[in-house]
Parts: C-alpha cells; structure tokens; sequence
C-alpha cells in the first residue's frame, strides 16, 4: 500500500474541504431550490441547519478520519464491529454523485464555451439545452472533465488536490463576490424590477401561506442540499480526515469551511435569483434543476452587451466551483479503492475509477436520450434517471450513512470518542454538550424524518 497521503497544513486542509463542499450543489442545486421555495425562508433554514447539524457532523466525520488514520471504508470497519454495511455506503455514494457531477461539470464547460465564443444568443432559445444533454456531445464534455479531473487526482492530495485548490478557490470566491454585487445595479428595461428587489425576495422570509406540510417540505429540502453541498453523509469527509495532521484545530476549520461554504451558496443564489427574477420575474424561476441552463442563458442575452461578459464570468466561476468537487469526491473514491486494494498504486487506481465513471456518467448522459424515462418517486416528484440517481444518494443513502454514524458516535463508542479527537490540538472544545445532545438525540430524529418522508410514509 501506498504510503499515506496528507495535508500541508491547517490552510490547505481548508481549501481542499471547502473545494469539496463549494461546488455543484451551491451553484446547481442551491439556487434552484432557492427559488422553488422562496428565497428568505429556504436560506433561514439552511443556515439554521448548517450552524447545528452540519457543524456537527463535519467535526464528527473530521475527527473520525483523523484519529483512525483510515479513509471512510476502513474507518467504519474499524469503530464498528459489523461495519460492512457502512463501508459499502461509504464506498456506494461517492461513486453514484460524483456518475452525475461529472455530467453537469460537462454542461457547464460547455455553456463556458458558448459565451466565450459569442454564441449566448443560441444558448438563449429554447430547446438549445434540451438538444444539447440528448447529443453525443454531451458526453464529449463530459469525458473532458473526467480525464481532467483523473489527471489532478493522479498527482495525489499535496501536489495535485491541495496545489489546484489553492489556485481556484481564492479566484472562486472573489468571482462570486463581485457578481452578486454586480447583480444588485440591475434594472428591467421598464424599471418595473430592480436588483435590490430580488435580494427582498432571495433574504427576507416570507411566512404567509406557509403551511405544516410545506415548511417540512422546505426543511426537507434544504436538509437534503446541506448533505449535498458539505459532503456529509458520503465518506469523504472521513477520508479528507485522514489527511489530518494533529496539530490542526478541527473545530476552528470546520467553522471555517462552513462559512465560506455558506457564503458562496447564499452569494451564487443571489447571483443567480436576482437576474432572473429582475429580466425574467418570478415565472423565469420556475425551471426547477434546469434554472442555471435555461433562465439563465435567457436572461444574460437580455442585458445586451454586459450579458456575454457577465455569462463568461459566471459559468467560468461555476466551472471553477464545479471542477473543485469532482476533483475531491473523486479522491475519495481513489483513497477507499487503495485501502480495498492495498496492492493497487494511486496511477493504476486513479486509472481504473476514471473508466468505472466514463461509463457512468456516459449512462446518466443518455437519461436525456437513449435511456430516457420518467418516474414517480416514492417521495411524490418525478424524475429522469439521473433524477433518481440524485434521490437515492441524497434523500435516501446519505441519510442513511449519517443515522448510522450518529448511532455509533452517540451510542456506542460515546461522544467523549470524539470530543478527545477534537481536543488533540490542544485546544479546548467549548461545545461539548451540546455536541452529545446533537449527536444522540437530534440527528437521529431529523435523519429518522427524513427518511421516514423521501419514502413517502409521512
């Protein structure tokens, strides 16, 4: 077996873990789910969420890779006697998101392309993407984005994950920043909507009308996005913990990489909402999963001349933002490979992943084509195959995971487990109590509800 992969230091394990958790999810999904549910009230109960369950379990599933040393498959196998099942999750989730991330990465490389080469009044009418996901190259993009993302990981957490993120996230983050500003200057060409409008609409809660059933739909989701978009609840984050030197403060970085995460989600909603409510009104923001590459195109091509700058920017910083997560969910998989196969090297295993997801992913591509259906899902919606892919790994397997985990954190081994981890450093953990009571109580109710509702029994 290779010898262990880990982290420079406490600023490249930042970097690397908010790469993983600023990705896909807060430039695809967040917004998408932003304005499906209302802007301020989705974004209250996220953040509620993020600073109570996902603080939670990132230091949790950190300190369990830390202090076991092993990457997700065998770290579950080593704190829990009949870790079979754990270890296969571990290993399952990463492979079934990172099949569809690669996909979408695609379709953003492709949109980048398309304003770069002056071609955003195409991309504006309609069916362009529609024709676009259900063509071979569709799939040519998307192999693209695997052999590159293949190529950083073969090159090992210091020299290929941690060097390529402390080159995009820094620019990630200034590009997200200046866009949301930018995006509060719009104006509709009546004056009827303005950008300091849509940011009403993205950041105040509007209660009216909220009914029980819709307020658990909307923390349903947001629960499932705060999965999707920190990486918890598939393994990874145990395995980035691995990388872990002792020294580093895991409580004082998680708060870190949640807050950037946060951020950057809350700033590309802004980013994405506010146009599209300004050019297009609330109607533009009823495309659901496909807001990013429908609305979007059409509102860039309706600002003129500032829309093909704004558009190479923004799918530039989705790209960035995209590429980053592929590249460490991908990790993740090549780290639990070399533990299941300690006789496999890095190349050979990087290799042998990066065909197992051109086949994947090549399947989720034809959803939208050869392999194209729709089904009902137990939790009410309806989806095409990579919809179905995204509902098991998310409402379903992750939740799943993390029950698991909570039980075997908050029962069997004791919350103390965790909390020596965290103290390890040096530093003293001030929230103790109220760790235990999360990890005992709390998110084994809320995982037991989700579950109990993407299964449709409640």
């Amino acid at each position: 077996m290779e010898q262990k992969n880990t982290f420079s230091g406490q600023l490249g394990f930042i970097l690397v873990a908010a790469g993983s958790a600023v990705g896909v999810g807060n430039l695809w999904r967040f917004p998408y789910l932003m304005a499906k549910d209302g802007g301020g009230l989705f974004i209250l109960i996220y953040i509620l969420l993020s600073l109570t369950f996902g603080f939670t379990l990132l230091v949790a599933e950190f300190a369990i890779g830390r202090k076991t040393g092993k990457s997700a498959v065998d770290a579950y196998k080593q704190i829990c006697k009949h870790g079979k099942l754990t270890s296969l999750l571990s290993y399952i989730i990463p492979i079934g998101l990172v099949s569809y991330y690669l996909v979408i990465t695609g379709w953003i490389l492709k949109f980048g392309v398309v304003f770069i080469t002056g071609q955003k009044v195409q991309a504006a009418t309609d069916g362009y993407f529609t024709s676009f996901i259900s063509s071979p190259e569709s799939i040519c993009y998307t192999l693209i984005v695997t052999v590159t993302t293949a190529t950083v990981v073969i090159f090992g957490v210091n020299k290929g994950l941690e060097k390529i993120s402390k080159i995009l996230m820094p620019i990630l983050l200034v590009l997200v920043l200046f866009m949301a500003i930018f995006t509060l200057t719009l104006k509709e060409p009546t004056g009827t909507r303005t950008g300091l409008q849509g940011l009403k609409y993205c950041l105040i809660p509007d209660f009216k009308d909220i009914t029980f059933r819709k307020f658990l739909r909307i923390f349903i989701d947001a629960m499932c996005q705060l999965f999707y978009s920190i990486s918890v609840g598939t393994g990874v984050m145990i395995t980035f913990g691995s990388y872990i030197k002792k020294r580093v403060n895991l409580g004082k970085s998680v708060s870190t990489i949640e807050f950037i995460d946060t951020a950057v989600a809350i700033l590309a909603g802004i980013t994405i909402v506010v146009p599209v409510f300004v050019f297009l009104g609330e109607g533009g923001m009823q495309t659901g999963s496909t807001l990013m590459f429908i609305s979007l195109p059409k509102m860039f091509n309706s600002m003129g001349k500032i829309g093909t700058f704004m558009g190479i920017l923004f799918f530039l910083l989705a790209d960035f933002a995209a590429l980053t997560s592929c590249f460490s969910m991908f990790e993740g998989i090549v780290s639990n490979t070399l533990e299941l196969f300690p006789s496999s090297n890095r190349k050979s295993a990087t290799i042998s992943i990066g065909i197992l997801m051109i086949i994947l992913s090549t399947i989720i591509s034809l959803g939208f084509s050869i392999f194209y259906f729709q089904a009902k899902l137990p939790n009410g919606s309806v989806g095409n195959l990579m919809d179905v892919v995204d509902y098991v790994c998310t409402c379903l397997l992750m939740p799943l995971l993390t029950l698991i985990t909570a039980l075997i954190i908050g029962w069997k081994l004791g919350p103390r487990w965790v909390i020596t981890e965290l103290q390890a450093s040096g530093d003293e953990y001030k929230h103790k109590k109220f760790f235990k009571k999360m990890m005992r109580y709390v998110i084994p109710f809320l995982m037991v509800i989700v579950l109990l509702t993407s299964l449709g029994i409640i």
